[in-house]
Protein backbone atom coordinates (compact mmCIF):
# COMPACT_ATOMS: atom_id res chain seq x y z
CA UNK A 1 0.00 0.00 0.00
CA UNK A 2 1.72 3.46 -1.29
CA UNK A 3 2.05 5.84 1.52
CA UNK A 4 -0.48 8.67 1.49
CA UNK A 5 0.94 12.64 1.39
CA UNK A 6 -1.25 14.03 3.83
CA UNK A 7 -2.99 13.11 7.27
CA UNK A 8 -5.36 10.60 4.95
CA UNK A 9 -8.88 10.05 5.01
CA UNK A 10 -8.18 6.07 6.16
CA UNK A 11 -5.93 7.80 9.12
CA UNK A 12 -8.61 9.75 10.25
CA UNK A 13 -11.38 7.77 9.85
CA UNK A 14 -9.62 5.39 12.45
CA UNK A 15 -9.73 7.96 14.30
CA UNK A 16 -13.05 9.33 14.14
CA UNK A 17 -14.56 5.61 14.83
CA UNK A 18 -12.78 4.62 17.41
CA UNK A 19 -12.40 8.28 19.44
CA UNK A 20 -14.48 6.94 22.54
CA UNK A 21 -11.97 4.09 23.25
CA UNK A 22 -8.65 5.85 22.44
CA UNK A 23 -9.92 8.44 25.11
CA UNK A 24 -11.08 5.21 27.66
CA UNK A 25 -7.30 4.06 27.48
CA UNK A 26 -5.56 6.82 27.89
CA UNK A 27 -7.15 9.53 29.33
CA UNK A 28 -6.11 8.22 33.00
CA UNK A 29 -2.64 7.18 32.33
CA UNK A 30 -0.40 9.46 35.04
CA UNK A 31 2.68 10.70 32.85
CA UNK A 32 3.16 13.16 35.24
CA UNK A 33 7.31 11.92 34.89
CA UNK A 34 7.26 13.15 31.51
CA UNK A 35 5.44 16.91 32.19
CA UNK A 36 8.49 17.93 34.71
CA UNK A 37 11.01 18.94 32.33
CA UNK A 38 8.68 20.84 29.86
CA UNK A 39 7.20 22.32 32.25
CA UNK A 40 10.34 23.26 34.52
CA UNK A 41 11.19 25.26 31.46
CA UNK A 42 7.95 27.36 31.23
CA UNK A 43 7.05 30.10 33.39
CA UNK A 44 4.64 30.30 36.22
CA UNK A 45 0.91 30.39 33.55
CA UNK A 46 2.43 30.17 30.20
CA UNK A 47 0.51 29.64 27.16
CA UNK A 48 0.96 25.95 26.21
CA UNK A 49 -0.06 24.26 22.90
CA UNK A 50 -1.53 20.65 23.26
CA UNK A 51 -0.53 19.61 19.28
CA UNK A 52 -3.05 16.69 18.64
CA UNK A 53 -4.38 16.07 22.06
CA UNK A 54 -6.37 13.23 21.56
CA UNK A 55 -8.70 12.18 25.00
CA UNK A 56 -7.37 16.04 26.70
CA UNK A 57 -5.78 14.30 29.13
CA UNK A 58 -2.40 16.30 29.11
CA UNK A 59 -4.16 19.69 28.47
CA UNK A 60 -6.06 18.44 31.84
CA UNK A 61 -3.34 18.26 33.90
CA UNK A 62 -1.49 21.51 32.42
CA UNK A 63 -5.05 23.57 33.50
CA UNK A 64 -4.99 22.08 36.65
CA UNK A 65 -1.54 23.61 37.55
CA UNK A 66 -2.20 26.54 36.48
CA UNK A 67 -1.42 26.92 32.58
CA UNK A 68 -2.80 28.41 30.08
CA UNK A 69 -3.77 25.87 27.35
CA UNK A 70 -4.86 25.67 23.68
CA UNK A 71 -6.04 22.31 22.26
CA UNK A 72 -6.22 21.13 18.83
CA UNK A 73 -6.79 17.80 17.39
CA UNK A 74 -7.37 16.83 13.79
CA UNK A 75 -10.24 15.01 14.38
CA UNK A 76 -13.94 16.06 14.89
CA UNK A 77 -14.94 13.62 17.45
CA UNK A 78 -11.87 13.37 19.29
CA UNK A 79 -12.32 16.96 19.67
CA UNK A 80 -15.81 16.71 20.65
CA UNK A 81 -14.72 13.93 23.44
CA UNK A 82 -12.01 16.09 24.51
CA UNK A 83 -13.92 19.68 24.69
CA UNK A 84 -16.13 17.56 27.24
CA UNK A 85 -13.21 16.10 29.26
CA UNK A 86 -11.05 19.17 29.97
CA UNK A 87 -14.59 21.86 29.98
CA UNK A 88 -12.98 24.04 27.55
CA UNK A 89 -13.58 23.38 23.66
CA UNK A 90 -10.61 21.68 21.60
CA UNK A 91 -10.47 23.10 17.98
CA UNK A 92 -9.96 21.02 15.38
CA UNK A 93 -7.22 21.43 13.43
CA UNK A 94 -4.34 19.40 11.96
CA UNK A 95 -0.84 20.29 11.90
CA UNK A 96 -0.61 20.97 8.13
CA UNK A 97 -3.12 23.49 8.97
CA UNK A 98 -1.74 25.64 11.50
CA UNK A 99 -1.11 29.03 11.24
CA UNK A 100 -0.36 29.97 14.54
CA UNK A 101 2.65 33.00 14.88
CA UNK A 102 4.50 33.27 18.13
CA UNK A 103 1.68 32.73 20.21
CA UNK A 104 2.94 29.80 22.41
CA UNK A 105 5.32 29.85 25.47
CA UNK A 106 5.51 25.95 25.16
CA UNK A 107 4.42 23.31 22.72
CA UNK A 108 3.29 19.46 23.64
CA UNK A 109 3.62 17.28 21.00
CA UNK A 110 3.33 13.75 22.67
CA UNK A 111 2.57 10.67 20.57
CA UNK A 112 0.42 12.62 17.98
CA UNK A 113 3.86 13.45 15.29
CA UNK A 114 3.63 9.48 14.34
CA UNK A 115 0.87 9.81 11.74
CA UNK A 116 2.23 12.99 10.18
CA UNK A 117 3.91 11.41 6.78
CA UNK A 118 7.55 11.87 6.47
CA UNK A 119 7.80 14.25 3.08
CA UNK A 120 5.32 16.84 5.15
CA UNK A 121 7.64 16.43 8.02
CA UNK A 122 9.86 19.48 7.46
CA UNK A 123 6.20 21.91 6.64
CA UNK A 124 5.09 20.82 9.84
CA UNK A 125 8.24 21.30 11.79
CA UNK A 126 7.76 24.89 10.25
CA UNK A 127 4.47 25.31 11.36
CA UNK A 128 5.45 24.23 14.73
CA UNK A 129 8.45 27.14 14.92
CA UNK A 130 6.67 29.60 13.89
CA UNK A 131 3.80 29.12 16.38
CA UNK A 132 6.79 29.30 19.34
CA UNK A 133 7.76 32.33 20.84
CA UNK A 134 11.48 33.01 21.04
CA UNK A 135 12.71 31.38 23.98
CA UNK A 136 9.87 28.90 23.58
CA UNK A 137 10.34 25.28 24.26
CA UNK A 138 8.72 22.30 22.26
CA UNK A 139 8.38 18.90 23.53
CA UNK A 140 8.14 15.63 21.37
CA UNK A 141 7.94 12.43 21.81
CA UNK A 142 7.96 9.99 18.67
CA UNK A 143 8.13 6.14 18.41
CA UNK A 144 11.20 4.42 17.61
CA UNK A 145 11.91 2.43 14.22
CA UNK A 146 12.75 2.98 10.92
CA UNK A 147 10.59 4.58 8.07
CA UNK A 148 6.86 4.28 8.01
CA UNK A 149 4.30 2.58 6.59
CA UNK A 150 0.58 1.56 6.60
CA UNK A 151 -0.72 -0.65 9.61
CA UNK A 152 -3.50 -3.35 9.45
CA UNK A 153 -5.89 -0.82 10.58
CA UNK A 154 -5.16 1.65 7.74
CA UNK A 155 -3.14 4.19 9.59
CA UNK A 156 0.09 5.74 8.49
CA UNK A 157 2.86 5.28 11.11
CA UNK A 158 6.07 7.18 10.60
CA UNK A 159 9.05 6.13 13.01
CA UNK A 160 12.38 7.50 13.81
CA UNK A 161 15.60 6.96 14.94
CA UNK A 162 17.35 9.88 17.59
CA UNK A 163 19.93 9.79 14.35
CA UNK A 164 16.90 10.61 11.56
CA UNK A 165 15.01 13.10 13.48
CA UNK A 166 18.37 15.14 14.68
CA UNK A 167 18.56 14.78 10.53
CA UNK A 168 15.31 16.83 10.21
CA UNK A 169 16.11 19.63 13.20
CA UNK A 170 19.71 19.88 11.49
CA UNK A 171 17.73 22.28 8.51
CA UNK A 172 16.34 23.89 11.28
CA UNK A 173 18.51 26.26 12.63
CA UNK A 174 16.00 28.43 14.97
CA UNK A 175 15.54 25.28 17.45
CA UNK A 176 18.67 24.35 19.91
CA UNK A 177 18.00 20.63 21.25
CA UNK A 178 18.24 20.82 25.39
CA UNK A 179 17.00 17.54 26.44
CA UNK A 180 16.77 13.61 25.25
CA UNK A 181 15.61 10.75 26.64
CA UNK A 182 13.59 7.35 26.05
CA UNK A 183 10.58 5.51 27.22
CA UNK A 184 8.44 2.66 27.32
CA UNK A 185 5.09 2.42 26.31
CA UNK A 186 2.87 2.63 29.54
CA UNK A 187 -0.32 1.40 28.11
CA UNK A 188 -1.31 -2.25 29.42
CA UNK A 189 -1.96 -4.71 27.02
CA UNK A 190 0.26 -2.50 24.21
CA UNK A 191 3.78 -3.89 23.03
CA UNK A 192 6.90 -2.59 25.16
CA UNK A 193 7.78 -0.10 22.12
CA UNK A 194 10.23 2.63 22.87
CA UNK A 195 9.74 6.08 22.44
CA UNK A 196 12.08 9.06 21.75
CA UNK A 197 11.85 12.50 23.63
CA UNK A 198 13.28 15.35 22.84
CA UNK A 199 12.88 18.99 24.37
CA UNK A 200 13.96 21.61 22.12
CA UNK A 201 14.02 25.60 22.09
CA UNK A 202 13.26 28.10 19.58
CA UNK A 203 16.66 30.43 19.74
CA UNK A 204 15.96 32.72 17.21
CA UNK A 205 13.02 33.73 14.81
Amino acid sequence: MSVPTSYDSVTLAFHEKHAQEYCDSTARLDLHELYKPFLKALPPGAHILDAGCGSGRDTKAFLERGYRVTAIDASPEMARLATDFIGQRCEIRSFQEMDFREEFDGIWACASLLHVPKCEMPDVTGNFIRALKVGGIFYISLKEGEGERIEADGRLFNYCTDGSFRKLLANFHALREIAYWKTKENRPCHHADSWLNFLLEKVRV
